[in-house]
């Protein structure tokens, strides 16, 4: 099953390490990285830029575009995971992991459901391995 694991932590800390700093959490997220990518487990991840690149489409009549960010706390959504587990236990293995690796923050795990081409929300559900 896919899961997503999304990555939330105060972003003006974050971007306020030193390259230093960056480079030893980096270096211990590689380390959760490259055991789930032998594993098979990890699919796309990424670091997010800071809100303050953000652009939101407001869904209103007609839709509004508004610079910036509009999260309602002090902890902002600053990446993500694509994780292929078989179980959400083992999805809360990794987001564990990941957590000692990278400090402070939560991650939000949450099922993925993937669409192909011509499907919709109706259709059977494809299996992890039909989508990896």
């Amino acid at each position: 099953m896919l899961y997503t694991l999304l990555c939330y932590n105060n972003e003006d800390m974050v971007f306020s390490w030193t390259k230093e700093e960056d480079d030893a959490v980096m270096a211990r997220l590689n380390v959760v990285h490259e055991r789930l990518r032998k594993e098979g487990k990890l699919g796309p991840s990424l670091r997010l830029v800071p809100t303050t690149a953000a652009t939101t489409v407001r869904k209103s009549d007609p839709p509004m575009v508004l610079d910036g960010p509009f999260a309602e706390t002090k902890e902002q959504l600053l990446g993500l995971y694509v994780i292929d587990v078989e179980t959400l236990d083992e999805a809360l293995e990794i987001a564990r992991d990941l957590g000692r690796a990278n400090p402070g923050g939560a991650y939000e795990i949450r099922p993925v459901r993937l669409f192909l081409p011509g499907e919709t929300a109706n259709s059977k559900a494809p299996s992890a391995a039909a989508v990896t």
